[in-house]
C-alpha cells in the first residue's frame, strides 16, 4: 500500500515494573537529564533539524525548545552541554521573530527581554531578510540564524509542568489505557507517511501499533470509528491507518520489532495476506 498520505496510531505497551517516573522522582523520560538547581529536564538532541521541526519534536517528547530563563540557567545548561555534548558549536534556542519582524519572542510568545539574552556584537542582522530564528553558542552568544537550515537543539520540560499517566505508567496524557489488552493507545490525527508515523512514535518513545488478534483489531477500529477527520487541505486516504508491520527492507514482512510477521489471514483483507513483494507498508 502507498505509504505517503496515511494517519497513523501510535501504541505503547503497559508494563509496571518500569520505573518511569512521577514529579517526586524527578524523573520525566530515560534520555532527559535533570539539573537540579533548575528544577528541569534537558536533552540535547544530535540530529540536526529545522526550527520548526525542533520544535515538533520537542513538543512529541512532551517538552519545548530551550531558552534560558536568566544567567544562572544558561550556566548550568552550558555546563551540562559542554560535559556531554562538546563538540556541538550550536544550538538553535526557542526564540524566533517569526510572528513579525524585530519582534523576537520565547516559543511560549514571551518578549525576549524578559528572558535570558546576549546578542554577539551587530546582531540580529537578518541578513538578506531571511534570518528569523535564533542560535547560540557555549559562551552564551546569540546569532539570529536562518529557521530553515538545519543545526543540533535542546529541549527542555520543567519539573513543574510534569504531568504523570498513571495508566500508561508515562508522562504523556493523550495515550488511553485498554485494560482487556493491556496496551495503551494514541491516534494521530495528523496525516503523515509511514516512515514519519514510526519516527513520530519513536519521538514519543511508543512504537506504531501492532495488531496479535481480533480483540486489538476490534478495538481499534473501534477507536477510530469515534474520532473525527481531521479538517486539512491535503490529499490523504480517508479511512485508512498506519501499522506497525512493513517490508521495507523487502525481505518479507515483520513488525517493527524486528521479528516475522504472524498475524491470521482474517485480519487482513479480503483474509488475504499481503502477496506483493513491492509494497513495503
Amino acid at each position: 500500500m502507498d505509504s505517503k498520505t496515511l494517519l497513523v496510531f501510535l501504541v505503547v505497551c503497559f508494563l509496571s515494573e518500569f520505573s518511569y517516573g512521577q514529579r517526586d522522582k524527578k524523573f520525566f523520560r530515560k534520555d532527559y537529564t535533570y539539573i537540579e538547581s533548575e528544577q528541569s529536564f534537558y536533552k540535547v538532541h544530535l540530529v540536526a533539524n529545522t526550527f520548526n521541526e525542533a520544535k515538533r519534536i520537542c513538543a512529541l517528547e512532551g517538552s519545548m525548545l530551550f531558552y534560558a530563563e536568566d544567567v544562572k540557567e544558561f550556566k548550568a545548561v552550558a555546563s551540562f552541554w559542554q560535559r556531554t555534548q562538546p563538540h556541538i558549536p550550536w544550538v538553535f534556542v526557542g526564540l524566533s521573530d517569526q510572528m513579525s519582524e524585530g519582534i523576537f519572542e520565547t516559543v511560549d510568545r514571551r518578549p525576549m527581554s524578559e528572558v535570558y539574552n546576549n546578542w554577539q556584537r551587530n546582531q540580529p542582522s537578518d541578513e538578506l531578510n531571511n534570518e528569523d530564528c535564533v542560535h547560540m553558542d557555549l559562551i552564551g552568544t546569540m546569532n539570529d540564524y536562518r529557521c530553515d537550515s538545519k543545526t543540533k537543539f535542546i529541549c527542555k520540560k520543567t519539573l513543574q509542568s510534569l504531568e504523570w499517566n498513571n495508566n500508561c505508567n508515562m508522562s504523556n496524557s493523550d495515550y488511553i489505557y485498554n485494560q482487556d489488552i493491556g496496551k495503551c493507545y494514541k491516534l494521530h490525527t495528523t496525516p503523515m507517511n509511514w516512515t514519519d508515523a514510526y519516527a513520530a512514535c519513536r519521538i514519543e518513545s511508543t512504537s506504531l501499533a501492532l495488531i496479535n488478534n481480533r480483540m486489538e483489531a476490534d478495538y481499534l477500529a473501534k477507536l477510530t470509528e469515534n474520532t473525527p477527520e481531521p479538517l486539512v487541505s491535503e490529499q490523504y486516504l480517508q479511512g485508512v491507518y498506519h501499522v506497525g508491520f512493513h517490508n521495507r527492507f523487502l525481505e518479507g514482512w515483520q513488525t517493527v520489532e524486528g521479528t516475522p510477521m504472524n498475524v491470521d489471514a482474517e485480519l487482513w483483507f479480503n483474509n488475504k495476506l499481503p502477496q506483493n513483494h513491492y509494497e513495503e507498508c
